[in-house]
């Protein structure tokens, strides 16, 4: 045998294969011009699903063939995140722009994980713009990861190392170390308690906060926790801020908790996964004040970016002690002066992911494609987007706020006109099954969540396809639903 079986093409198989990629580019390109005339989502079909139970091939088929499996089994049946209606949870809209960008990716097939490389000056490029939007020193590192949760994460890690010392990567945590204890909001995202428990340091030495009724975290619970920690030889070591809540779109004021971090020597994180972006935005950025004071954030570019997924980031203040968290250096990967294997230090160095895609680059194209101006305007648009909900349910008699609007998301619930008295039970069940029918309707796709006791409608604005024209149809679509249900 003279070649691999799957090395290269001949030229008359070139040809085909560029007509069938032309194909394929111009099917996406038409499944997102044409995205509105599509609903959100839909079901399955169960014969579709079933296809998926089919045993390992051995046989090869074409990729026109596999294509045409893609268009009619795949594409029609995605959670919907690309459309307009799309507004169940924060998730960014992608681009064409980013679509080409990650094609690009794939064809290099670069490993950034290190080495003397373009495609790790371009993630280091975007290092510095970070550093620059953020205002962090001259001394800051950055990474790319697969999202906020694993961000999250790292800079538990990093904390407890900066607490604890190098040392404790040797020795793992003892009794000593587990006294370590961090503190957060009632209201953060759950991936936070999550990395007190892959961290080792358990579910049970993360304080969650209350909130206040801006659902930001009450600052005087919090200094009365650590003081209580403080007198029971507890030792307090991490603040995990949130810029933007899962439920409600709510900012901590993260300038008084970067002063209550810096007085009492904590680690002070800020999770931003989609609203420290906003720092893009001239209307959101004065709700974002004291996050150029935070020992590290994490965010997603994949949310309010809209760059394709997976684009997640964690931007740490002090390089050196983003390191000692997880530099690993072994023979195989030896640095050298010249070569390939310069450039150090390498991405690798950073995180523990040593293979690594090139999520970079479609990040770099958004950015320079659209510019920082541009994405703020759009930020501040899908805020504006989120105001108006807001009017037009408190201008509704069947229709009721259950928080107040930071951002981008509102939470409220039809609850019929005032003559109709449901008990809570009822309303959380007529809620849901509104939700349910404007999902299997395909008209929007909202989400719920639970706000006080009650449970919520709640629509997310991310997606910058979305319209003004596309919240009334949701709005319209609750109320004829409730209508309906509530006759019944």
């Amino acid at each position: 045998m003279n070649k691999s079986p799957i090395t290269s093409l001949d030229p008359d198989d070139w040809v085909a294969f560029r007509q069938q990629s032309h194909r394929m580019m111009d099917d996406m390109l038409d499944y997102l011009e044409q995205i509105r005339q599509r609903p959100v989502w839909q079901d399955i079909p169960e014969t579709t699903r079933a296809r998926y139970s089919e045993a390992l091939p051995r046989e090869a088929i074409s990729i026109a063939a596999a294509h045409q499996r893609f268009m009619e089994e795949v594409l029609p049946y995605s959670a919907g995140n690309s459309h307009p209606g799309f507004m169940g949870w924060v998730q960014g809209g992608g681009t064409p722009v980013g679509m080409l960008a990650e094609m690009l990716a794939a064809g290099l097939n670069a490993n950034v994980g290190g080495r003397n490389q373009m495609p790790v000056e371009v993630e280091r490029q975007i290092v510095r713009w970070m550093r620059e939007l953020f205002s962090f020193p001259e001394t800051a590192s950055g990474v790319f990861v697969t999202g906020t949760s694993m961000a999250n994460l790292m800079s538990v890690l990093i904390a407890r190392t900066a607490a604890l010392g190098k040392e404790v990567r040797q020795t793992g945590l003892c009794s000593d170390h587990i006294r370590l204890v961090a503190y957060t909001s009632a209201e953060a995202h759950g991936c936070v308690a999550q990395a007190m428990d892959l961290s080792g340091l358990g579910k049970q030495a993360l304080r969650r906060i209350p909130t206040n009724a801006q659902h930001q975290m009450d600052l005087a619970s919090l200094k009365a926790a650590i003081a209580a920690d403080r007198a029971a030889g507890l030792r307090p070591f991490f603040i995990a801020g949130t810029a933007g809540t899962v439920d409600v779109g709510a900012v901590d004021d993260l300038h008084a908790l970067a002063a209550l971090a810096k007085a009492e020597q904590l680690w002070f994180h800020i999770d931003g996964a989609y609203g420290a972006l906003g720092m893009m935005s001239d209307k959101v950025r004065p709700l974002l004040r004291g996050i150029e004071n935070a020992d590290s954030i994490a965010f997603d570019f994949h949310k309010w970016g809209q760059v394709p997924y997976d684009a997640g980031f964690l931007l740490v203040r002090d390089s050196s002690k983003h390191m000692d968290a997880f530099a690993a250096p072994v023979a195989y990967l030896r640095r050298e002066a010249r070569g390939i294997a310069g450039g150090s230090p390498w991405p690798c160095d950073f995180g523990p992911d040593l293979s690594r895609s090139f999520r970079a680059l479609k990040t770099w194209f958004t950015l320079q494609v659209y510019g920082t101006e541009k994405l703020g305007q759009m930020i501040s648009y899908t805020c504006e987007l989120a105001q108006a909900i807001c009017s037009a349910v408190q201008a509704h008699p069947e229709l009721e706020l259950l928080a107040p609007v930071a951002l981008n998301i509102v939470c409220f619930r039809y609850r019929g006109l005032p003559s109709v008295q449901l008990t809570d039970h009822e309303s959380d069940r007529l809620n849901q099954e509104i939700v349910f029918e404007l999902h299997e309707s395909g008209v929007a796709a909202p989400s719920t969540t639970i706000v006080d006791g009650h449970l919520a409608i709640r629509a997310a604005i991310v997606n910058h396809r979305t319209s003004e024209e596309d919240i009334q149809r949701m709005l319209a679509a609750v109320i004829a639903s409730g209508r309906k249900l509530i006759s019944r």
